[in-house]
């Protein structure tokens, strides 16, 4: 048993500062499946070593999709390891051979987590959702289903279900990205707006949007020229706009 600290430390620079340099990599394995059960930003860390492991050294995990999805939840659009992970989920899920309904549950997760993320993370989401459906067109029938969200009585997906097979995703519709186009930021909205259209084969290059924060959003928004808006066709008169209402004899504007 390590500390939490102690982990994190270890984790942050076992996959380029520790492993390359081990003969045998594979005596990692129970140090790094263990360290990927324990949850949160432990497990997320972990990736980095399973996947040199899997891709390198023939390790088998047949829970790793299932453990993967588990890992979805709020705090995933919150934490400062979130460019690392999106960084790995993307590669962990590009091969073409995964079925359908697996890529259908986790980009179901991640718009209903998207509901409650912050502008930074969903210019960053909405993007890499649209990859997957390029990648796995047979889960474009969660934005193409017929009568859509505007028929169903109640949504499909299981939420809790913690098996991705038996979520039921691929009943459903993507709503959540719907909703999402009424976004109060309006780069947001315009980033959901494109799942109205068909979407180009090419996927969308999100490498500078990993590392997106809320500081940077906000100071585009301050460089940007100002452009006066009219808000009043006519001049204000009293307080509440009107030449002769009660409020003026008693209160001024000046």
């Amino acid at each position: 048993q390590l500390p939490t600290g102690l982990y994190k430390k270890v984790l942050v620079i076992l996959h380029d500062s520790i492993l390359p340099y081990m003969n045998e990599p594979t005596l990692m394995i129970d140090f790094l499946t263990v360290a990927y059960g324990i949850g949160g930003a432990i497990s997320l860390l972990a990736l980095n070593g399973l996947f040199i492991l899997i891709h390198q050294h023939n390790l088998e995990y047949p829970d790793f999709y299932k453990k993967l999805y588990s890992l979805l939840d709020p705090s995933i659009y919150h934490v400062k390891y979130r460019a690392r992970f999106f960084h790995l989920f993307d590669l962990f899920l590009s091969s073409s051979h995964l079925p359908a309904y697996l890529v259908a549950a986790f980009i179901k997760r991640l718009s209903r987590l998207a509901l409650t993320a912050p502008p930074e993370a969903l210019l960053m989401v909405i993007p890499f959702i649209c990859n997957l459906f390029r990648r796995h067109p047979a889960c474009k029938v969660l934005l193409h289903r017929p009568n859509g969200p505007e028929d169903m009585s109640e949504d499909p997906y299981i939420m809790e279900e913690e098996e991705p097979s038996e979520s039921r995703a691929l009943e459903s519709s993507l709503w959540e990205i719907k909703s999402l186009q009424n976004h109060y930021h309006p780069d947001v909205a315009k980033a959901a707006a494109i799942l109205n259209q068909s979407l180009s084969e090419i996927e969308d290059d999100i490498s500078g949007l990993l590392d997106l924060s809320a500081y940077e959003l906000f100071d585009k928004e301050v460089k940007k020229k100002a452009v006066d808006v009219p808000l009043e066709f006519e001049q204000v008169r009293g307080l509440f706009g009107k030449k002769n209402d009660i409020f003026a004899e008693h209160f001024t504007l000046d």
